[in-house]
């Protein structure tokens, strides 16, 4: 291996290739910087800059959960983030909430026309596909299929499809975000655009 001394503007000053001289008795200066080149002739150049033909060490979630020496294991111990012990009157809230949370869904039928009305964005309307339970979250969703390109989806979260639309006219939304009504899509004639 050898070592070079580089100024602030990374011009060449000397190098640094007496093993038995302290770095003082160069002439480093603040700013300056010590570049190492590897003279290895067994190191192919770019060897270790590819990560694409390592193999990675992958581990199942059931084989995680097994072990005893890991963060989750560490917060099962003391009880913390999703392990926590919920008191009685919190149970009660989350119980009630997701009643709640089932009553607004459960008003809202499929085929229905909408308007979703989400913090700080503009109404989007469309036509509700699909009322209930998802895998990707919990609680109850309403899957919207929205007149234009304005979703997330094309219905389909996770590979998991919950109802059909084109691509970017999907989303997943609360109930309390959803107003069904006579929301006729809208149309724009060539004078308006």
């Amino acid at each position: 291996m050898q070592l070079q001394l580089f100024d602030k503007q990374s011009k060449f000053v000397c190098d640094l290739d007496n093993d038995d001289t302290v770095l003082g008795a160069y002439p480093v200066q603040d700013g300056f910087r010590i570049h190492a080149v590897d003279k290895d002739p067994t190191k192919k150049p770019g060897e270790f800059e590819d990560l694409s033909g390592v193999k990675k060490y992958e581990m199942s979630s059931e084989e995680y959960a097994k072990r005893g020496d890991t963060v989750m294991a560490f917060k099962k111990q003391l009880k913390l983030g999703r392990f926590a012990e919920k008191d009685d009157a919190t149970k009660e809230e989350e119980e009630e909430k997701e009643r709640q949370d089932k009553m607004e869904a459960e008003a809202i039928t499929i085929g229905s026309r909408c308007e979703v009305l989400l913090p700080q964005e503009a109404p989007k309307r469309g036509t509700v596909m699909f009322v209930g339970k998802t895998d990707f979250k919990p609680g109850y969703w309403i899957g919207v299929k929205y007149d234009e390109p304005l979703g997330k989806n094309d219905g389909s979260v996770g590979g998991k499809r919950y109802f059909e639309c084109p691509p970017k006219h999907g989303a997943f939304v609360q109930a309390k975000n959803v107003k069904v009504g006579d929301y006729p899509e809208e149309t724009y004639s060539d004078d308006e655009i």
